[in-house]
């Protein structure tokens, strides 16, 4: 998988890793040890440095063999026969070896570069909120790792990516701030729900179709894996408050910040229908305020968790966000996504659901039969927002036609 959308390496990159891949042919493979040990060094591998190892024993023997012996034919049977099938074999599997390895090293280098965006956001442990966010450096910008020791069963590498330090745990699991192999800081989710290849294939189509989602006020989805000890998925990294920290912190928002909020919120969340992605799992804390704006995160995940947690007994969705038709066990749509967004807004404006936070139960009941009471929002707004939060799907706008109605 790579950082951001994979990239083929220029003309002068292939020419330099294929003369890199054929040193072990054109040196009798002599070269080979130092070739696979570079390409652990560049891949960070254990495994790759384990075999540059057993290659430089092979090559070892083979060069004091020949230095003990004035003559090849002098070497004494079966000592001949093993150490020149110790060096073909070397030498022939150190040329494939090597080979293998330059898509993976080419891969690991080029990335498409990428300006702006918002990383899944850290989740504190009691809510499962969303953490903060920014706008990462430019691909030609190195950052400096801050000072951080590691607690006994934190990942210091998930794939390519080298653990800063953890930004918070969640529902769906963990999320890291790392760095990419060229320097840039992103932030790592951990999928601790994919715990078989059914639900991991499943997981990558859905994202799969996440990714095609048009990067206006959303966050860009930048890797995603689901091979190796962790599936996890990757996302650009911004430094800035979820909306639920923001209205938390600083209280509710005034008319003009809310009408920018609903507009670009709205927005982002018709992009991702265009794309045939329902977010499932709208809210504050995945609303994340950066330098240029909000941003949405978690778009698709929830879809993607969707056969996993219904297995497993769990919930998808937050319950004081929750649209009629989710508590209801119907078809969930994009008019979902719309219900949603209206109680997000409403809690920018007034600093609680609409629907309150108290017991589960009494949420599930007022979602389905009560209609909040709109006067904390701007005139202008309290239209608009309920219609959104009409109990039934056909009855609320498009997210598309939300926003125009914001505009006009």
């Amino acid at each position: 998988m790579s950082y951001g959308h994979p990239i083929r390496p220029g003309a002068g990159a292939w020419t330099a890793s294929v003369v890199w891949a054929v040193l072990s042919l054109i040196s009798c493979g002599l070269a080979t040890p130092f070739t696979i040990g570079f390409a652990a060094f560049w891949l960070r591998s254990v495994w790759q440095f384990v075999a540059a190892c057993g290659y430089g024993v092979c090559m070892g023997a083979f060069v004091i063999s020949l230095m003990s012996y004035d003559q090849v034919e002098d070497m004494p049977e079966p000592l001949g026969t093993i150490v020149s099938l110790m060096f073909v074999g070397a030498w022939v599997s150190g040329v494939i070896h090597s080979g293998i390895l330059v898509p993976a090293m080419a891969k690991a280098r080029n990335y498409r570069p990428v300006q702006t965006g918002v990383p899944y956001a850290q989740r504190g442990p009691a809510h499962h909120q969303r953490g903060p966010v920014a706008h990462g450096p430019s691909l030609h910008q190195r950052t400096t790792s801050p000072s951080y020791q590691h607690r006994p069963g934190e990942p210091e590498w998930i794939g390519h990516y080298r653990v800063l330090r953890p930004l918070g745990r969640g529902g769906q699991g963990a999320v890291y701030l790392a760095t990419a192999p060229n320097g840039v800081r992103v932030a790592v989710k951990v999928l601790h729900d994919l715990v078989d290849e059914t639900a991991r294939a499943r997981f990558a189509r859905e994202v799969d179709a996440a990714r095609r989602v048009a990067t206006f006020s959303t966050a860009r989805v930048l890797d995603v894996s689901i091979s190796g000890q962790f599936a996890y998925i990757v996302s650009e990294y911004v430094d800035g408050p979820s909306l639920e920290q923001l209205v938390r912190n600083h209280g509710p928002r005034d008319e003009d910040s809310l009408t920018r909020l609903a507009l670009s919120t709205a927005g982002a969340l018709a992009a991702i229908h265009k794309a045939g992605v329902v977010h499932r799992d709208f809210k504050p804390s995945n609303v994340l305020i950066g330098n240029d704006g909000p941003r949405v995160i978690d778009f698709g995940i929830a879809r993607a968790l969707d056969q996993v947690t219904m297995t497993s007994g769990k919930m998808v969705g937050t319950p004081p966000y929750m649209s009629p038709e989710q508590l209801s066990g119907e078809q969930v749509g994009p008019a979902s996504d719309v219900f949603s967004w209206g109680v997000t807004i409403m809690f920018a404006a007034t600093g609680r659901p609409a629907f309150g936070e108290d017991s589960v139960p009494a949420v599930f009941n007022r979602v389905l039969t009560v209609h909040p009471d709109l006067s904390p929002l701007p005139p202008s707004l309290r239209s608009v927002v309920g219609s959104c939060l009409a109990k039934r799907p056909d009855d609320r706008p498009a997210a598309s036609d939300v926003m125009l109605a914001i505009v006009h």
